[in-house]
C-alpha cells in the first residue's frame, strides 16, 4: 500500500503556510523588535521606555479588563440560571431572544452606539430626564472608564452566557428538583448546585472574553479619549505618530504576559480538576 503521508502533508501545506506567514512570523518579528534597539542590538530600552511612559496605562488596562470579566461572569451566571430556572415562560423567551443580539454586533459598531447612548446628552441621560428621574443639565456622560466597562460587559456577556446556559441546560435536572423539594430557592440552587458543575465551562468563556477585551482597540479609542487609556491605544499611537515599533511591540509583549496569566489560571484550574479524585 503506498505511503499517503506526502499527500497528507500537501493537503495541510496551504493552511500551515498561512499560519506561519500571518501569525508565527509577525509574532516572532514583534518579539525580536521588542528586545532590540533601533540599531538592531539586544536591549531592554524599549521596556524601560514603556513602563516610564505607559505604566499607569498598563495598570488601567488590567483593572478595566479584570473588572469587566468579573461583571461578565456575574451576568452570564444570572442569565444562564434564569433561562433554566425561570418560572415565567414569557420572560424566559424574551430574555432568550434579547440577550444574544450583541453577539452579532462588531466592537466598532458597539463603541459607536455606546457613544450615542452614554454621552452627556445621549439617549440614556435624556431618557432619564424625560422620566423626571434626573436633571440632564446636572449630569455628566459616561464616556470614560465607566463607558469602556459598560461596552465590554454588554458585548461579551452574551458569549459567556450562551456557553453557561447550554452547560446548565445539559445537567441532570434531578438534582434541581431534589433541591426544590427540600425548599431551596432559585438563587441558592444556582450558586450551590449548578455553578459548581459548570465552573469549567464558565472559566473557558471568561478566559476567552478576557483575552478578547484585552486586544480591542476601537472601544477605548472611541469611548474614552482621555488619559489613562488602554495599551492597545498606546500601541497604535506609537506606530502612527512615531513609527516606534520597538515600544509598540514591548507593549504587545506586556499584553502577551497578561493574556498568558489568564491562560495559566485556566490551565491550573483544569489541571486541579483533573487531579481531584
Amino acid at each position: 500500500m503506498p505511503d499517503r503521508r506526502p499527500f497528507l502533508l500537501l493537503l495541510v501545506a496551504p493552511a500551515l503556510a498561512m499560519v506561519l506567514a500571518l501569525f508565527v512570523y509577525p509574532l516572532g518579528y514583534s518579539l525580536l523588535s521588542a528586545f532590540t534597539d533601533r540599531a538592531g542590538h539586544a536591549s531592554l530600552a524599549n521596556f524601560a521606555k514603556t513602563f516610564e511612559l505607559y505604566g499607569s496605562d498598563i495598570l488601567f488596562t488590567l483593572v478595566i479588563v479584570v473588572a469587566s470579566t468579573a461583571l461578565v461572569g456575574l451576568l452570564a451566571a444570572a442569565i444562564g440560571g434564569y433561562l433554566v430556572l425561570g418560572a415565567h415562560p414569557v420572560a424566559v423567551a424574551l430574555l432568550r431572544w434579547l440577550y444574544r443580539w450583541p453577539l452579532f454586533i462588531p466592537f466598532i459598531v458597539a463603541a459607536q452606539c455606546m457613544r450615542t447612548f452614554l454621552a452627556k446628552n445621549g439617549i440614556l441621560n435624556n431618557s432619564l430626564d424625560a422620566l423626571g428621574l434626573v436633571d440632564v443639565a446636572n449630569l455628566s456622560g459616561l464616556l470614560d472608564w465607566r463607558g469602556i466597562i459598560v461596552t465590554f460587559v454588554w458585548k461579551e456577556t452574551p458569549f459567556v452566557a450562551l456557553l453557561v446556559s447550554g452547560a446548565i441546560a445539559a445537567l441532570d435536572r434531578a438534582s434541581i428538583e431534589a433541591a426544590r423539594n427540600l425548599g431551596a430557592g432559585g438563587p441558592r440552587i444556582l450558586v450551590e448546585i449548578l455553578l459548581p458543575q459548570v465552573a469549567g465551562v464558565m472559566t473557558v468563556g471568561l478566559v476567552l472574553a478576557f483575552v478578547t477585551m484585552l486586544s480591542v482597540l476601537s472601544v477605548p479609542i472611541m469611548i474614552s479619549g482621555g488619559s489613562p487609556t488602554m495599551i492597545t491605544v498606546d500601541m497604535a499611537f506609537r506606530v502612527n505618530s512615531y513609527s516606534d515599533y520597538g515600544v509598540a511591540n514591548a507593549l504587545g509583549f506586556v499584553s502577551y504576559l497578561i493574556a498568558g496569566l489568564a491562560a495559566w489560571v485556566y490551565l491550573r484550574r483544569n489541571l486541579a480538576g483533573d487531579a481531584a479524585p
